[in-house]
């Protein structure tokens, strides 16, 4: 398949318009191999012909909802960027839920926004059970967004390789996860608190949805967005937080170059951000 410059501009622009996603011109080979692909499952020769497809023959959003499951990577694993995940537990959750045992408010709401295979949040679970002391007697809920939906519904079924697990201790394993063969499935106690949800984090009115949040994760998700989308996901992040609450990026990330609302920590010698209302 031939994609000129033109084209390759043309579907860029239609795809950061509909979901926020940036590929620089450098992505073109990237974006050409996926475009390839659907073009040949529908039996599609020109490029300009799939464009046509997607704005004016797909009313409900289904060949593109293909198109963007391929072109979104997905590389995760159960307790990544662990010395960060040791300052949320040992620190920030800490400090949070003494501040709600005092206000007697035991809840606590965690949004993985960008949870791709399901392990961001599975983590968090598992950190929940470990870390919270009386942790029933809690009310937990734990949001998991994405906006490809395959990787939602692998993440629902909770049965990962060896791989994935590579990072988790031991003791967990025995205790959260049951061996299927050369796999290991998340059990129950630790699916329970969390709901898997379809989200475009370019959907303004679907994102002012979501408030009530303590703890927000969006870690290496960021990075695929330009300045503009950056600033508008941010915003909404810093509208769905409760006062108080904690927003955690990748470490390749910095908060200070997309806005200026949150208070920046540090704790243990790291950077974490959080919402601070007078």
């Amino acid at each position: 398949m031939k994609l000129e410059l033109q084209d390759y501009i043309k579907f860029r622009n239609f795809v950061y318009k509909r979901s926020g996603l940036h590929f620089e011109e450098k992505k073109i080979y990237f974006v050409k191999k996926r475009l390839a692909a659907r073009m040949k499952a529908l039996g599609i020769q020109r490029p300009k012909e799939y464009l046509w497809r997607l704005k004016y023959g797909d009313p409900h959003g289904k060949e593109f909802q293909q198109l963007i499951n391929l072109l979104t990577t997905n590389e995760t694993y159960f307790f990544r960027e662990f010395d960060q995940l040791s300052v949320f537990a040992e620190n920030c959750l800490q400090e949070v839920c003494t501040t709600k045992e005092r206000q007697g408010k035991k809840k606590l709401r965690l949004w993985s926004a960008g949870c791709s295979t399901g392990e961001e949040p599975y983590t968090l679970s598992i950190i929940l059970q470990q870390m919270v002391d009386d942790y029933h007697t809690w009310e937990v809920k734990i949001l998991a967004t994405d906006i490809d939906t395959e990787v939602l519904k692998k993440a629902q079924k909770g049965v990962y390789s060896k791989r994935s697990i590579k990072d988790v201790p031991e003791e967990y394993l025995q205790k959260y996860f049951i061996r299927e063969g050369d796999n290991y499935k998340v059990k129950f106690s630790v699916k329970k608190p969390i709901q898997f949800r379809h989200l475009n984090l370019m959907d303004d009115k679907k994102m002012r949805l979501i408030s009530g949040i303590d703890f927000i994760f969006c870690r290496n998700v960021l990075i695929y967005f330009d300045e503009n989308s950056r600033r508008a996901v941010v915003s909404n992040f810093y509208e769905s937080l409760n006062n108080g609450g904690y927003i955690f990026l990748g470490h390749s990330e910095s908060m200070s170059r997309i806005s200026s609302a949150f208070t920046l920590r540090r704790k243990n010698g790291f950077i974490v951000y959080q919402k601070v209302e007078d």
